[in-house]
């Protein structure tokens, strides 16, 4: 990922225009994030001079803490230790900072998966390790895991733009393991892998709400394996 040092920051202040035109560069440098990046850790500023990582780390934060529409730019500054104008170098507004954020992480998501599942030859292993990615690293996360269940489905436009841009991809790579499993014989042919896909990510997006709303505190990546079980079991050719 691009990496904006304190003098590129300065230089691109005395051309606020010319600043602004930077931000569609920028969110397509986020998508270009490898699994080596710095990790959206649970509570916990990275140590990081890339200001935008910061802004995108503190936003995260502030949107779970107050509330997407009851954040503020100043805020989001705050946190990440800049001055208000400073966000403005990289963002918009609010609303870019939201997508970006969130752009940010499940990046990070997908390659990790990604590169997991290239590792792993058996169907039903895959999607187990899939499954407990998935809860996982929003478990590690609260905040994240706040941001992604509640505040991004505040619109229907953030979520059309997320599930356009980004779930599409989610779903793709669930749907090729199975049409996998349906090669090799393990899993039943007649079932359609995007009705899969869906009752697979459905079952770990209820379970993630659950744990959200939970009075008590759990280990959410436990729960994988049940839930792969389950949607397993309508799966599997039986014999």
């Amino acid at each position: 990922m691009h990496s904006y040092g304190y003098a590129a920051t300065l230089s691109a202040a005395l051309n606020r225009d010319s600043a602004r035109s930077r931000v569609k560069n920028e969110t397509k440098e986020v998508a270009k994030t490898s699994g080596a990046a710095v990790k959206i850790e649970n509570g916990a500023q990275p140590r990081t001079d890339n200001k935008h990582d910061r802004i995108l780390h503190s936003a995260i934060e502030v949107f779970a803490e107050n509330g997407y529409f009851n954040s503020r730019i100043s805020d989001i500054a705050k946190k990440a230790d800049v001055a208000d104008g400073t966000i403005y170098l990289y963002f918009k507004n609010k609303e870019q900072i939201l997508m970006a954020a969130i752009d940010y992480a499940f990046t990070i998501f997908m390659n990790a998966a990604q590169t997991e599942m290239a590792t792993i030859a058996d169907p039903r292993e895959r999607l187990r390790r899939l499954a407990a990615l998935h809860l996982e690293s929003l478990g590690a996360n609260r905040g994240l895991a706040m941001v992604f269940q509640t505040e991004l489905r505040q619109s229907a436009k953030f979520l059309s733009e997320f599930s356009h841009h980004r779930l599409v991809a989610y779903f793709d790579l669930i749907r090729a393991v199975v049409r996998d499993g349906q090669a090799s014989g393990q899993f039943r042919k007649e079932v359609s892998d995007k009705i899969f896909a869906n009752c697979f990510f459905g079952a770990l997006d209820a379970i993630t709400t659950s744990w959200l709303l939970s009075e008590r505190d759990y280990n959410l990546g436990l729960a994988a394996d049940a839930i792969v079980d389950v949607v397993m079991n309508g799966m599997e050719n039986r014999k």
